[in-house]
Parts: C-alpha cells; sequence; structure tokens
C-alpha cells in the first residue's frame, strides 16, 4: 500500500518523513512571527497554576492551525492533538508554561518573569505544530503537544498525567528542549544523564541555645556538598565546562543548601546520581542528632532525577549533526547540580524519550543572561528558528519510523474543556 503523494520509498512500502529542507523553508516563513508570539508571552509572565492567559494564547494558535485542543488539562494545560495523513506512531512534545515565581529569582524579585526560558520552550511547540499542521499531508501518525502548567513548582506533569493524558492518546515516547547556556545554534544532548531531583529536610531544636546551634548546624550540614553551588559568573562557566567533561567533578556530586532561621534549618539538596539520597539523609540525620533536642523530617520520598535514555539521545545527536551541522551538538556527562528538579522526570519515567538544551546565549553576551533563574536571563531569540527546525524534523521521524509503526492512535478524549 502507498500513503501519500511520491517520494523516495522506504523499508516496507513506507516512504520519507517531512523532509528537512520543506521544514526549514515553512520557518522561514513563520519566524518572525514567532518571535512576535514569544514576547507577547513575556510580557504577561504567570505565575505556577495560573497560567490561564497564556494558555488561552496557546489554545487560539493551535486551533489556528487545525489542531484538535483540550483546555484545562491539569490545570491550565492544554493539549494539541495533530494526525498525519499516513498511518505511524504517536509522539509527544512537551512545552512548560508558568513564569518563575519572585522567590526562586537568583537574588529574589518583586514578580514572576520569564527568567527560565518557558516563554521560549511554548513558542518554539507552537513553531512546531504550526510547521507540521502545513506539512500535514507528508506527516505520519500522530503528534501529541502537551502545554504543561506548574512546572516550576514540580506539580504540573503529575497533574497532567492524572488527567489520563498518556493512556488516552497512546503515547509512544516524548520529547522536550530547554533553555540552555550554550551559544545560539548549539543543542547539548544529555545521554545517560539529565537533571538532579530534589530532596528537603527541616530540623528543628530545642533548648535555650536553639538559634545559635541551628546557625552551627546548617553550616555542618553544607559540609556534606561536594560541589560548591555557584557565586560568580566564572562559577557558572566552570559548571557548564565541568558538565561537558567526561568523568569530570560532576559525574557524581551533592548539592546542598541550608538556611538557619531562628531554631530551625531548612534543607534543600540535589545530589547524582540519586540513590546518593539515602546517604545524604543519613549524614544529615547523623548530624543533627549530636545536638540533644534536634527532630529532622524529610518528604515520603525525594522528587525524582530526570534520566535521559541513551540510546534516544545518541539518536537526536546523530540527526542534529547531521541536519544542523557537526559541531551544532555538545554531549553533556553530568547534571547540572544548581537546577532544581525537572517534572519532565515523570514522563520519562514512564515512557522514552529526549530531554535536550537549546542554546540561547547570544555571541559575547554574559553566561547569566543565558543561565535559568538569573534576573538578567535574555536568551537569543534566534534560539526559536533553531529550535524549531530541528524539533520538526526530529518529531516527523519519530513518527515515521517504519520498523515499529502500530498504526494510527484510538479517538483523543480528555475531562476538560474543548
Amino acid at each position: 500500500m502507498v500513503w501519500g503523494s511520491a517520494g523516495r520509498a522506504v523499508a516496507g512500502g513506507w516512504r520519507e518523513p517531512v523532509a528537512q529542507g520543506a521544514a526549514d523553508a515553512e520557518v522561514a516563513c513563520l519566524e518572525r512571527g514567532l518571535i512576535e508570539m514569544r514576547r507577547e508571552i513575556n510580557r504577561h509572565p504567570e505565575m505556577p497554576g495560573q497560567e490561564w492567559r497564556t494558555a488561552g494564547v496557546v489554545a487560539r494558535e493551535l486551533r489556528a492551525a487545525g489542531l484538535a485542543v483540550t483546555t484545562g488539562v491539569g490545570g491550565h494545560g492544554v493539549v494539541g492533538v495533530l494526525r498525519g495523513s499516513r498511518p505511524g506512531r504517536t509522539v509527544a512534545y512537551r512545552a512548560d508554561m508558568d513564569a518563575v515565581p519572585p522567590k526562586d529569582i537568583v537574588g529574589g524579585g518583586s514578580a514572576p518573569a520569564h527568567v527560565c526560558g518557558h516563554d521560549i520552550h511554548t513558542t518554539v511547540a507552537l513553531g512546531v505544530a504550526q510547521v507540521l499542521a502545513r506539512l500535514r499531508q507528508r506527516l505520519s501518525g500522530t503528534v501529541v503537544f502537551l502545554f504543561q502548567p506548574a512546572e516550576e513548582t514540580l506539580a504540573g506533569a503529575r497533574a497532567v498525567i492524572d488527567a489520563g493524558v498518556l493512556e488516552h492518546t497512546g503515547v509512544e515516547e516524548i520529547h522536550a528542549l530547554h533553555c540552555g547556556p550554550f551559544p545560539v545554534g548549539r543543542f547539548a544532548v544529555t545521554p545517560g544523564y539529565g537533571m538532579p531531583g530534589q530532596d528537603k529536610a527541616e530540623v528543628t531544636l530545642t533548648g535555650p541555645d536553639a538559634h545559635e546551634a541551628a546557625r552551627r548546624l546548617a553550616a555542618e550540614i553544607g559540609t556534606l556538598a561536594t560541589v560548591p553551588l555557584p557565586q560568580t559568573p566564572a562559577d557558572i562557566e566552570r559548571i557548564v565546562a565541568d558538565a561537558q567533561t567526561p568523568n569530570g567533578p560532576l559525574a557524581r556530586f551533592v548539592a546542598i543548601r541550608a538556611r538557619a532561621q531562628e531554631a530551625k534549618v531548612s534543607v534543600s539538596y540535589r545530589c547524582w546520581p540519586q540513590e546518593r539520597y539515602t546517604e545524604v539523609r543519613q549524614g544529615i540525620r547523623r548530624l543533627a542528632m549530636s545536638h540533644a533536642g534536634a527532630g529532622v523530617s524529610f518528604p515520603t520520598e525525594p522528587f525524582p532525577a530526570m534520566l535521559c535514555p541513551e540510546r534516544d539521545a545518541r539518536m537526536l545527536a546523530h540527526r542534529l549533526r547531521r541536519t544542523r551541522g557537526r559541531d551544532a551538538v555538545t554531549v553533556l556527562h553530568a547534571a547540572f547540580p544548581p537546577f532544581s528538579g525537572e517534572d519532565f522526570a515523570l514522563y520519562l519515567d514512564q515512557i522514552p524519550g529526549t530531554y535536550t538544551f537549546l542554546g540561547v546565549r547570544a555571541p559575547g553576551a554574559p553566561i547569566t543572561t543565558s543561565y535559568p533563574h538569573y534576573p538578567d536571563f535574555a536568551p537569543d531569540e534566534r534560539a526559536i528558528g533553531i529550535g524549531v527546525r530541528a524539533m520538526t524534523g526530529w518529531i516527523a521521524q519519530r513518527t515515521h519510523r517504519a520498523q515499529d509503526l502500530p498504526g494510527a492512535s484510538s479517538d483523543y478524549g480528555l475531562s476538560g474543556g474543548s
């Protein structure tokens, strides 16, 4: 059986997927509008769980492109479904929509701001949806676009999953980009690595010198760290370089922030690999118990680390080098310790996929302009078109793979608005 218009045949009678050249041509037509869309989203940052305006923009653009749209998913989440004209696999693409709360901006802020690049992520995903919709007649399979709320609080992915998105759509794998401190035009893949999870502890002390004991204990807990949190741009440059070094100082690490406030010590820490949480918890308990009357509490479980499948990341790297140039890809050999947890981990716990850093550092710009959560975060907007080109070709390839095509997925249905 032959599907679609004429083209070069591949194994099993299937034709090649959406050609990269065709996708690039469509992006060229849309690029200026996408940059303006990003600026519109950027002007209206919304707190986690309050993304109603951004969700409205997303739903409007997806409907205009001809996708089936469901709103109100896991809060203000939006799901857009694009069915190609040919049978194929069902693949998801995720973008997060929320802004960074003021308390999570380095140095503190007065209002939420898009200093983690979620406005870029949302715009890239909309661009991929628009391009593939224009090329629907050449597209195999189904693409499910997940525009997720509340990533900054690590609540959104769980809410979307609990809404039944993965089951209802029959998604087989999932992919995402995240802004990163790499030169614009470059991607950083994460085979076998990803981002650390997050664990917390609270220690309560008693007695007449509890305030002083809390200060001492915070300092003691800080000694469990194996790497310091960055304090200067030079520190960040070092971390980025270390993450690209095989068997470097970040291949295994513990990063800790311990703060004393009156008679309590609040601890937040990240480590790699995540099995080290047991070791760190034991260390905190040991240090706390050296203070008479200390009480220690932990969450039931640490938030899980995001571990990216090695095979999929290397396949993406191969494609990016072939389509964007050999210098377009760097490989990370570690996770970034200063990053907080990433709830994309919950998707990868259920299905395979990729999570790739999109370089947004402008030539000559300070690294803090491309490092998430810094107040001067100012990504190079050329990264939008670059990300759309790369992900359009990648997603089209993943929906097409002839050797394991299961056929068209079942109809989509979710609770929520439409």
